[in-house]
């Protein structure tokens, strides 16, 4: 045996680096694939129902969303110069950009979507390569802050998908509930019985149980794989962009936001699955990879890509960080975006197989924050910015009405948005508060 061989070993599924058999790292990989596969999807299909989009574009852009999110991933994964953090994390379509994007979309039309998103990802991108210069501000507490409102805001997420998918006619209908709830019983049962590396694969084996009891109870509509073409390239500039300026600066905010989230998402990815602090090198790569990554992705006619948090608290249950592995699930997105009905067949997987599957997920997220901010200390300073930070960004965005005061653009970005209000919150409070703080007695 040739070293080289030897080098290829299951057990690399938990080291950043080295070969694991072809036939164990696709499963690991398509597992992170296929707990993002519909939440990649949704973003896209709501901004453009919002801007009015005919259905064969709506189908175009789907197949353009998955390619551009295993190109990302890639990126990510193996960087190009110095875009890409070299970390596993995985791309989708990012939810941050979904409410101000279908105000965009309604108001401007979908071409000005497509311009904001270009500019605003050269904005990011941007950014990130020189982002040693400025993520100071983004102390560790402030991450570990925003960490924490991820995982709280990705609950209506969880939730909604249990019940069967926001706007379904038969939302927290039984059948929805049990399948949901089957599924995640089936990640559970698979993750305590299974032996060795096996463990790993829970959330596939609930997804996988869940489908086919979907597919039993007649819940899955199998007519867009058989009307889908069976091979057709991505489509650059379906849309003709439209470059006006209020949706640029506001979309360019939300860009801010999204970083924060990157670096929170890239924090909590890297002291999970590898038991360290991420150097500047790998927020930066992480960055720019976001955003220039989202400008290609405005270029196929897609919204903004980001970093999944889905898949942050699927390496925090499983560990798995390989990149070759998770390059085999990348190039599954890429396949998908190549061959449409791949891609309509796993967009057949019900909102309540997923919801029940990843639901967990959400909460390893939050639970990761509470770790960070335990790291950082539970200091008298640090309890004030995340207590103050996440009631306001959290229980005002649960009042929406709080925010009629201020202009509708500002509004609409504040109201709807806790993790951006988090954001605000968090990095004045560590701006103005003394470092010297002192617990009163």
């Amino acid at each position: 045996m040739n070293d080289k061989t030897a080098d290829i070993s299951i057990d690399n599924i938990f080291c950043l680096d080295g070969r694991v058999p072809l036939g164990k790292a696709i499963p690991f990989g398509l597992q992170h694939v296929l707990a993002m596969f519909v939440a990649n999807l949704v973003p896209i299909i709501i901004v453009a129902g919002a801007a009015n989009l005919s259905v064969e574009q709506r189908s175009m852009l789907i197949q353009n969303a998955m390619f551009i999110a295993g190109i990302g991933t890639m990126v990510q994964l193996y960087p190009v110069w110095r875009i890409g953090s070299r970390l596993p994390m995985v791309m989708g379509v990012s939810f941050t950009f979904v409410s101000i994007l279908c105000y965009v979309g309604a108001t401007y039309g979908y071409g000005a979507v497509v311009g904001s998103v270009i500019v605003g990802g050269l904005f990011e991108g941007t950014l990130g390569l020189f982002a040693k210069y400025w993520r100071k501000i983004i102390s560790p507490i402030v991450a570990a802050s925003v960490v924490t409102a991820i995982g709280f805001s990705l609950f209506v997420v969880g939730a909604n998908s249990f019940g069967g998918g926001v706007g379904s006619a038969d939302f927290g209908s039984s059948q929805n509930l049990m399948v949901a709830t089957v599924s995640l019983v089936s990640c559970l049962a698979f993750g305590s019985l299974a032996k060795g590396f096996y463990k790993q694969l829970s959330v596939l084996f609930g997804l996988v149980v869940g489908y086919v009891l979907a597919i039993i109870l007649g819940m899955v509509d199998f007519s867009p794989v058989s009307s889908s073409t069976l091979f057709s390239l991505p489509h650059l500039l379906p849309f003709k962009p439209v470059f006006n300026i209020s949706a640029i600066l506001t979309t360019g905010v939300i860009f801010l936001v999204s970083a924060t989230e990157t670096i929170g998402d890239t924090t909590a990815m890297v002291a999970m699955g590898l038991d360290r602090d991420p150097n500047d090198r790998e927020i930066s790569g992480s960055l720019a990879c976001d955003g220039f990554c989202s400008t290609v992705s405005g270029l196929f006619g897609c919204t903004p890509i980001t970093s999944f948090s889905q898949n942050v608290g699927l390496v925090a249950m499983t560990k798995v960080v390989n990149r070759f592995t998770l390059g085999t699930g990348a190039l599954c997105m890429i396949i998908a975006g190549l061959f449409p009905p791949i891609g309509a067949f796993f967009a057949t997987l019900p909102d309540a197989v997923l919801g029940g599957c990843t639901i967990m997920l959400f909460g390893q997220i939050v639970v990761s924050g509470i770790r960070m901010i335990s790291k950082c200390g539970f200091t008298q300073r640090n309890n004030t910015i995340v207590a103050l930070s996440l009631c306001i960004g959290l229980g005002f965005t649960s009042v929406p009405a709080i925010f009629s005061v201020f202009p509708k653009m500002v509004s609409e970005v504040l109201a709807n948005n806790s993790v951006a209000l988090v954001f605000v919150v968090s990095i004045f409070l560590n701006l103005v508060l003394p470092k010297d703080m002192e617990q009163g007695n």
